[in-house]
């Protein structure tokens, strides 16, 4: 009783409510496909990287990490203990299994990712030391990578993947969140710095990395115009610029309150950004499917 009891403890490490801000490359992933894809191995892949992957990298961040601040999703994370890492490693399996019953392609893709985001965090490599090689990491493989894993795990062909403008989504996945990620760290500078850690955010500043944002995420828009010009697909840019509107609205703010006090620079309005941009720019996603 007492080893289930442990496990309990250690199992809101893995913040698997959290997982749900990464919801929205999966929907743009498929709403981005031109051609068949099949609706039960998209449900797979959703169940895979939502319930599983994402989970075991979180756990495994938070097992080097061991944070006493807040973090991402978990505003007292409790004490890690070694009961972490075997639900770590219990989820990396399934999330490998899992994906072998799609495809070995998927599977494949979902070794890769679960081998780089253990080298983002683990002691003796521990990417995130490094702000420009971390975040590059972090904007491609959350970004493209899974932009592009998805649509492999949903059955999409050659053809579909490497047609030029879903890679020009592919990038656009990885501009939003090279400039969303920085705001991620926005509030744990002193935790980083105590660890060593010199992420982007740090090394930018809090103005900076607000302004950072602002490029990152302006470049996304007009990349994802672009693509969307080309393909003479209107419905879904417009669909995209109203569902965004409120995104825009709650940023602007934000920074006009940490321009005049950094300290609202805090756990509280970060996570209130993560879950509007990510429940509007999923709403938006999905809706480009339904319209479909």
């Amino acid at each position: 009783m007492n080893d289930v009891a442990a496990y309990r403890r250690a199992l809101p490490l893995l913040r698997i409510p959290f997982s749900v801000y990464l919801m929205p490359v999966f929907w743009f992933g498929l709403s981005a496909l031109r051609g068949p894809w099949s609706g039960p191995r998209a449900a797979g892949v959703f169940v895979v990287l939502h319930l599983l992957a994402y989970p075991a990298s979180n756990g495994y961040n938070s097992y080097y990490d061991r944070d006493e601040g807040s973090i991402g999703g978990l505003k007292a994370p409790p004490k890690v203990t070694p009961e972490l890492l075997h639900l770590v490693w219990l989820f990396d399996a399934l999330a490998v299994g899992g994906a072998l019953l799609l495809s070995w392609q998927f599977a494949a893709l979902v070794t890769v990712y679960l081998l780089v985001s253990k080298a983002y965090s683990y002691e003796g490599i521990r990417l995130k030391k490094y702000p420009l090689v971390s975040t590059l990491v972090v904007v491609v493989f959350q970004g493209a990578f899974t932009f592009l894993m998805t649509q492999v795990g949903a059955g999409a062909t050659s053809a579909q993947l490497f047609e030029n403008t879903n890679l020009l989504l592919a990038l656009v996945s990885t501009l939003f969140l090279c400039g969303s990620y920085p705001l991620t760290q926005v509030y744990q500078h002193e935790e980083d710095a105590r660890r060593g850690d010199r992420t982007l955010s740090l090394r930018l500043g809090i103005r900076g990395t607000f302004v950072f944002a602002a490029v990152g995420l302006l470049a996304g828009a007009a990349a994802l115009s672009l693509a969307y010009w080309l393909r003479q697909e209107l419905r879904p840019l417009l669909l995209f610029l109203v569902a965004t509107g409120p995104v825009v609205v709650l940023f602007s703010r934000w920074a006009w309150l940490v321009w005049h006090d950094e300290s609202a620079a805090n756990f509280e309005h970060t996570m209130r950004m993560n879950q509007v941009s990510s429940l509007c720019l999923s709403a938006a996603f999905m809706a480009m499917l339904l319209w479909r």
